[in-house]
């Protein structure tokens, strides 16, 4: 019961100081998911996103049910799901009530644009960190770069994306084992 309140109280924290969404978040889940509590590493935390952005729902909402499932079961993905979802609903609730009568005050709109800058750096340095981790030779480099330039260039799906990147990755590794070029022994298999 304690891990499920700690994990409870993280992700909302978490979830209450998010702002931008399920990417803006990513920073926070880095620092306490994978560095402070190492109840995930660095690649299964991109597992999870990757799978987050292609099932229904909230990128971060998903995320946060992943890791509170592989630590503690249902019980786990509830209470996860529940932390980073419980900031928001408080925090939209007050706004929804209050909005109209500040939302046109021009401090309020220069508030808004700072936080949408600093979000925007928070992402970008996500980004560099998650590259580190996941361009590791020229086949994820090649992979990176094509999904990167149909991104900005193209209207697709993130799943498409996401869905021909993991099969391309597979194919790599059938291909690199059967012409030799992954020599792993049996036992490195098991």
């Amino acid at each position: 019961m304690k891990t499920l309140l700690e994990m409870f109280l993280i992700f909302a924290r978490i979830g209450g100081f998010t702002f931008g969404g399920g990417y803006a978040m990513l920073p926070m889940l880095q620092r306490e998911v994978v560095e402070n509590k190492k109840w995930a590493t660095q690649e299964e935390l991109m597992d999870y996103y990757a799978i987050g952005q292609c099932t229904p729902g909230v990128i971060a909402v998903n995320t946060a049910t992943f890791i509170g499932y592989k630590l503690k079961g249902i019980p786990g993905a509830i209470f996860a799901t529940a932390g980073v979802v419980t900031p928001s609903v408080i925090i939209v609730g007050i706004i929804a009530m209050f909005i109209s009568n500040f939302q046109d005050y021009e401090i309020v709109q220069h508030a808004f644009a700072g936080i949408r800058a600093a979000v925007v750096a928070l992402i970008a340095n996500s980004v560099i960190k998650l590259s580190k981790k996941s361009v590791v030779d020229i086949a994820s480099f090649i992979i990176f770069l094509v999904v990167a330039v149909l991104s900005f260039t193209t209207d697709l799906s993130p799943i498409i994306f996401i869905l021909a990147a993991g099969i391309c990755g597979l194919v790599i590794s059938i291909v690199k084992e059967s012409y030799g070029g992954n020599k792993k022994t049996k036992e490195e298999k098991k």
